[in-house]
């Protein structure tokens, strides 16, 4: 029996409970009557606190309506044990044969199971990294490469059709800045005091020289600025999107900033925001007036001199994202913009739209890079920062994306090169991987000594390890949910590890295969089953988070 099955029947009989009672206001669905895993396995395979949501609804007690309610539960076939504990817990324990009738369902479900509905048809824009193509995705931005592409994947699992986009910032003084960094660097001079350092500019510049069809000593300064940031911009993003690619992020548009200057974006946004009566004039500027819903101050949209303040941007992208048909939009940002998340939300209201509904900003904290303890801070491509190309070379692709995802993006992270380059059990993404790799192993071990998923008997996974492996493989498909509803991906990569440990001991204790001229059995069939079982779900988890499940180790 899976936890959905079980679900289903426990809504039926609360609802046949809430009848009896004459209680018609109580709209419930699957949701409300989500089971969980007790803390202590000696408390059953299965809680729900539903009693205990419902009690006060209902003016009633809740352990008594637990009692009730655990009296229904006891009647579902393969309920072994129904208990009411404290104020108004039930306690769910499954005879072997309902528990282990999930390692079956897994196998035939494959790569699907832990897939859900919770965004089932749902539009999601989801906007991450965007770093400025002014130089290499330093390591912060990296995080967000590996949260963001995890993510997609889980809203994907839940149903959502997914987009995932690239804000190009093509447009605005960095990119002056750039330019004039490559025209100093060709030029022989020093690095302009607001400009761009590093090796990577002396290699950009070498490559525009190598390309460019004309004479490039025959220019002014002003054509060179020109020269260098056309070429310079298109090599820099190249460079960006390729070394996306090889982490294993690729996204489905690139949206370039300029063109919603040069397309009339923003004069449209403005107007309608005109219309809605949300724009007005004053001191020479024009102005959205956030304040009406819950901004600090109003904020300045055309500048008195008559430029476009920087959101102005804003209102426009997000106008353009939302008349291009989603309908919910994400915005991954760096610790350095929380200041702008009230002014968004501002926005989103002022379009009439709901905030953190039709748009919602993620808000990332930093990543430090630790060498034997100590903060790693240069690096040879850059020369001040460290960069994804820095630690892909370290560690490697999976190792990289494991450890950045594997933690609350909204929390600090410390990532220990020298932890993630050991092939040992202390290295998370190794204890992952390996737990897949025996799974392949005890596979093919399987076949040499003629065990074949020929016969399936639940009920004889009764050992306590494979009680325990069952139940954690029953958790993936809340833990996935939970991950798109928090917008945590690093609860998929926890979860991993849990099962890896759960399958370790498993191994330890429960044979696949027979010793010596032992005669092959429906045990060894219904363990291999498991056994295939814990794989799949290891590989879907580790496909969630974009890293590899590989065969052998």
């Amino acid at each position: 029996m899976t936890p959905a099955e079980l679900s289903a029947n426990l809504l039926a009989i609360v609802e046949g409970a809430l009848e009896r009672r004459g209680d018609v206001t109580a709209a419930l669905t699957v949701d409300d009557v989500l089971l969980e895993r007790p803390k202590n396995r000696e408390h059953g395979d299965w809680s729900s606190n539903i009693a205990m949501k419902l009690a006060k609804q209902l003016g009633t007690n809740p352990r008594a309506l637990a009692t009730e309610i655990a009296d229904g539960i006891r009647a579902i076939e393969g309920v072994s044990a129904v208990d009411v504990a404290g104020p108004g817990f039930i306690n769910i324990s499954l005879d072997a044969a309902a528990a282990g009738a999930l390692a079956k369902s897994i196998v035939e479900q494959g790569e699907d199971y832990g897939h859900g509905d919770l965004y089932e048809g749902v539009t999601i824009n989801l906007e991450f990294v965007s770093a400025n193509p002014t130089g290499p995705i330093h390591l912060g931005g990296v995080r967000w490469a590996a949260v963001g592409d995890s993510l997609a994947r889980i809203f994907k699992a839940e149903g959502g059709i997914v987009t995932r986009e690239y804000y190009f910032n093509d447009h605005g003084t960095q990119i002056d800045r750039f330019a004039r960094s490559l025209v100093a660097s060709y030029l022989g001079e020093p690095t302009p005091e607001d400009g761009y350092g590093g090796q990577y500019i002396s290699d950009i510049v070498d490559r525009v020289v190598a390309g460019y069809p004309g004479d490039l000593s025959a220019l002014s300064r002003d054509e060179l600025q020109e020269a260098f940031r056309a070429a310079g911009v298109d090599l820099m993003f190249g460079d960006i999107k390729q070394s996306l690619h090889d982490f294993g992020v690729d996204f489905d548009v690139y949206f370039h900033e300029n063109l919603l200057h040069e397309g009339g974006d923003v004069e449209r946004a403005i107007a309608r925001l005109r219309d809605l009566g949300h724009i007005y004039e004053a001191d020479g500027a024009t102005w959205l007036r956030t304040t009406e819903f819950g901004d600090d101050k109003d904020r300045v949209v055309i500048k008195s001199d008559g430029d476009a303040a920087y959101i102005s941007g804003d209102l426009a992208y997000y106008l353009n994202k939302r008349e291009r048909g989603f309908e919910r939009n994400f915005i991954m940002l760096g610790a350095d913009h929380h200041g702008y998340v009230k002014r968004l939300m501002a926005m989103t209201s002022a379009f009439g739209d709901v905030p953190r509904v039709n748009l919602e900003i993620l808000i990332g904290q930093m990543v430090n890079l630790l060498k034997d303890g100590t903060p790693q801070r240069m690096s040879k491509r850059a020369g001040t920062v460290v960069v994804l190309e820095d630690l892909v070379e370290a560690v490697g692709v999976d190792a990289a994306r494991y450890a950045l995802v594997r933690s609350s993006s909204d929390s600090q992270l410390d990532v220990d090169l020298d932890l993630l380059t050991r092939r040992t059990n202390d290295n998370p993404v190794f204890y992952v991987q390996y737990a897949h790799a025996r799974t392949r192993s005890v596979a093919r071990n399987a076949a040499a000594s003629g065990v074949e998923r020929t016969a399936f008997d639940a009920s004889l996974l009764d050992h306590d390890t494979e009680s325990e492996l069952l139940g954690v493989l029953a958790e993936f498909p809340r833990v996935v949910r939970q991950a798109a509803e928090l917008r945590e991906p690093h609860r998929v990569a926890r979860y991993a590890e849990e099962l890896a440990g759960a399958y370790h001991r498993w191994y330890d204790n429960c044979r696949v295969t027979p010793l010596g001229d032992e005669p092959v059995t429906d045990l060894h069939r219904t363990r291999l089953w498991l056994n295939d079982a814990t794989g799949t779900v290891l590989r879907n988890a580790l496909g969630l988070l974009g890293v590899s499940a590989p065969e052998r180790m």
